[in-house]
């Protein structure tokens, strides 16, 4: 089955193009060449007030107007360990109506290409290491985002029965921890690597001696900057069909639906701790809060097949970490003691 080409002069609609992975890849596909008026190209990316996610008739009206021919769903609800904990009835009704509503609506209107965008939670909590695509549903979900998981997990599916059952190509990337420019640094709703950085950062410029932190710091994440993941979603709209000749095989020799897109390496909280304290300066006492929780063990994805297809990550942790905390202070006018200025970023990267 041959790849369905992708072409400059596309209509893309990029869902959740306000947000941190939705904003970076809106960049990407610009720098690419795609909606560019002389290549006869289009991004749409509607916001709140322009188009209801959450409603299926006004999603469904929306792509009868305005026909997109390949659809990237970067839109969902997402937010840390207490956000999930506190909010699980909104992150499951929320998530599955956005994501059921476009993918549906993507379907009945014969758009060309879909790609939805999951997490690397909906892997078991006890998974073997590092995680092959292959071990979806073979385990226990980590209890508390397990509501968030189960709707991204329903969207693989769904897109499997699409593809399967009616040809509909649509293919699912499984991104690890995300960080990067426009995080969500609400104490509520932020993840381990924003609120790390804005503890800390604000920590040096209050001059405080201590910081505490969730849990014991002993569970290993993988951290990935979000301009890497945008380079894998353009690098997998335009080269991989899950039912092309070539296409990545699971154990059994059977076609996978979805990918991980990471780094292949992990480090322990009480390191990265430890790391964004010496990139913004702290040098006070890093205090761990046991009675918090620590959720999984341990969470590295198995970035084999999507690296034998010819894409991997560019930007080193420490050097996107460097970038986020100078982009942090910037934005929040807080002093800079300690900041360790870096260019690597910007001649690695930008040209990509």
């Amino acid at each position: 089955m041959k790849l369905n080409k992708i072409t400059l002069s596309e209509r893309i609609f990029l869902a959740g193009a306000s947000g941190m992975a939705g904003n970076s890849i809106h960049k990407k596909l610009i720098r690419e060449g795609y909606g560019l008026v002389k290549n006869n190209g289009c991004i749409l990316t509607p916001g709140r007030k322009e188009l209801d996610l959450l409603n299926p008739l006004e999603v469904n009206n929306w792509f009868i107007k305005n026909k997109p021919t390949v659809v990237i769903i970067a839109a969902a609800k997402v937010g840390g360990i207490f956000a999930n904990s506190s909010q699980p009835a909104d992150f499951i009704l929320e998530n599955l109506k956005i994501q059921n509503n476009i993918i549906e609506a993507s379907w009945h209107n014969n758009v060309k290409r879909l790609v939805f965008l999951g997490s690397s939670c909906i892997y078991p909590k006890f998974a073997k290491q590092p995680i092959k695509e292959e071990y979806l549903l073979d385990g226990q979900l980590e209890i508390t985002n397990d509501c968030y998981a189960i709707a991204k997990i329903a969207g693989i599916k769904l897109c499997q029965a699409l593809n399967i059952q009616y040809s509909f190509d649509a293919i699912c990337l499984m991104p690890t921890n995300l960080f990067g420019p426009n995080d969500n640094y609400d104490p509520k709703n932020s993840h381990v690597m924003a609120s790390l950085i804005k503890k800390f950062c604000e920590a040096v410029d209050r001059n405080d001696k201590t910081v505490s932190c969730w849990g014991d710091g002993e569970p290993l994440r993988e951290f990935m900057h979000v301009d890497d993941l945008a380079s894998a979603v353009v690098f997998l709209l335009q080269n991989w069909h899950p039912k092309s000749e070539n296409s990545p095989k699971d154990n059994n020799g059977k076609i996978l639906y979805h990918l991980n897109v990471g780094t292949g390496k992990d480090i322990a909280i009480k390191d990265l701790a430890k790391l964004i304290a010496e990139l913004t300066g702290f040098d006070g006492k890093i205090i761990w809060d046991k009675t918090k929780p620590n959720g999984t063990p341990k969470k590295l994805l198995d970035v084999n097949r999507i690296n034998k297809l010819g894409w991997q990550n560019k930007i080193k942790l420490r050097t996107g970490i460097e970038m986020v905390i100078k982009e942090y202070r910037k934005i929040n006018n807080l002093s800079e003691k300690g900041q360790k200025k870096s260019f690597e970023y910007y001649q690695n990267n930008l040209q990509r």
